[in-house]
């Protein structure tokens, strides 16, 4: 430790005699320190001195970085960062990474320095994300979630300098870096897993905030495809089919060519499940856009893909709704949509015939379902109640029979809850002679069930 003291001294020039003698003035009974003569001081001194010469020509280099392409500036970075010590990717590496990039930044220009800026955190990123799993260290789940939160912080801070970037476009001057950072995104993009998925969502956000504002037709989309078919070739077994697949149909999207962007799509979900974010970033994309009539039959083509799972379904069900605002005749493809995804959509399918006033229908599927009026809370009901009382009736009057044939106390009890119910229900209805009616013969008809006579007295539905 004092070899590199000594050495660090040298490096600023500062006297080396100076710290060696130090000790006589604090410590009278220092041991022989070591002098510069030492083996380790010299070698302390030699990495000092060597690491001095590597700064200074990486910031000679990099005074070439305004004439530099996007991989040259990355070969540039990956000097920068070999000095690093620090392997663990956490928000410490990022820090440390980003700062040895940032020391041998010369002067630039306020859009070249924001575009440099985006490509140190790219790079880093994709120090974070891929060096850690291929370098064969099994850090375990601690590790693993600090390498994920480095990264979603990284990913933060590069969508906020793609938004303050997003008019770069409109200079002709910067098209080069354009499409060298498109080029970067889409091979790190069609390299990672869906479990290791970071480089996607910053493609998809180079083409919202770059390109789609200011593209006037959809040539740079078919070139893009081109691209993305080449990889294929290019790429082999490094090509992850997830991302390739969403991308290909995302440029199908933009080019409005919908039946192919919905295959690819139900191709993909054959093998992977879709991520919500994604899917919906078609459904949100017509909505911004207000092409409704489109957004209608993107609606009706993802059935399949949201048949058999329930995250997403209320957004689903929300996004109809902003349609049938302006397409009403869509309602009932909506309905249809509903009852094809049944049992799994039957929470928002009973959500829209509540919402909508179907009572009948709402009353139905629940009789058909096997339902039980206790799993609903009572304010459920209570527009049912106040619009078509009698549809309640059959619900709890079968609901009272299932529990009186399990023949126990405790259904007992919930029959006679039900019943309680029903009473309220007549009188509201002023059906209370029907109410006596049926009460009577029900009461006679269940008199040799004396645990249910005696939950009636304590429900003081008989005296």
């Amino acid at each position: 430790m004092f070899a590199v003291l000594l050495a660090y001294a040298n490096l600023h020039e500062r006297s080396v005699d100076m710290l060696i003698n130090a000790g006589a003035f604090t410590a009278p009974k220092l041991k022989k320190m070591p002098s510069p003569q030492n083996a380790a001081y010299q070698q302390a001194l030699h990495i000092a001195e060597k690491k001095k010469e590597n700064q200074i020509k990486l910031k000679e280099q990099a005074k070439r970085i305004p004439t530099m392409s996007i991989p040259e500036w990355h070969e540039l970075f990956e000097l920068c960062n070999r000095s690093l010590e620090n392997n663990t990717r956490n928000s410490q590496y990022v820090k440390e990474a980003l700062t040895a990039i940032n020391k041998i930044k010369p002067a630039l220009p306020p859009v070249l320095e924001e575009l440099f800026s985006l490509h140190a955190h790219l790079f880093v990123l994709q120090q974070v994300t891929q060096k850690a799993e291929i370098s064969g260290f099994n850090y375990g789940s601690y590790m693993l979630f600090h390498t994920h939160v480095a990264a979603s912080d990284l990913q933060d801070s590069i969508v906020r300098i793609f938004a303050k970037t997003s008019e770069i476009t409109r200079d002709s001057e910067y098209w080069p870096y354009v499409l060298g950072t498109l080029t970067f995104l889409r091979k790190q993009m069609l390299m990672e897993t869906q479990e290791r998925s970071y480089f996607l969502n910053q493609y998809d956000q180079l083409w919202k905030d770059w390109l789609i504002p200011y593209l006037t037709n959809g040539l740079m989309f078919e070139d893009e495809l081109q691209h993305l078919y080449a990889a294929e070739a290019e790429l082999g077994t490094e090509l992850y089919r997830s991302p390739w697949l969403l991308a290909q149909s995302w440029m199908h999207f933009y080019l409005s060519q919908d039946q192919e962007a919905l295959t690819l799509l139900k191709t993909l979900s054959k093998q992977f499940k879709i991520p919500l974010e994604h899917l919906f970033g078609f459904l949100y994309k017509l909505a911004d856009t207000q092409e409704w009539p489109r957004l209608r039959q993107w609606l009706v083509g993802i059935i399949p893909l949201m048949e058999y799972r329930r995250d997403g379904l209320n957004e689903y069900s929300d996004i109809w709704d902003m349609v049938i605002a302006q397409i009403p005749e869509a309602e009932q493809q909506m309905w249809e949509a509903l009852i094809q995804m049944l049992p799994t959509s039957h929470y928002v399918y009973e959500d829209q015939l509540l919402a909508r006033g179907k009572w009948q229908q709402w009353i139905d599927y629940q009789l058909s379902s096997g339902a039980e009026p206790l799993d609903f809370r009572a304010t459920v009901f209570t527009p049912i109640e106040k619009n078509a009382p009698e549809l309640l009736l059959p619900f709890y009057h079968q609901a009272v029979e299932r529990y009186i044939l399990q023949k126990n106390r405790q259904s007992y009890k919930t029959a006679v809850k039900l019943l309680k119910r029903l009473a309220k229900l007549y009188k509201k209805m002023k059906k209370e002679p029907t109410w006596e009616l049926f009460f009577e013969a029900f009461s006679l008809r269940h008199s040799r069930l004396r645990a249910l006579q005696e939950e009636l007295r304590k429900g003081k539905l008989l005296s």
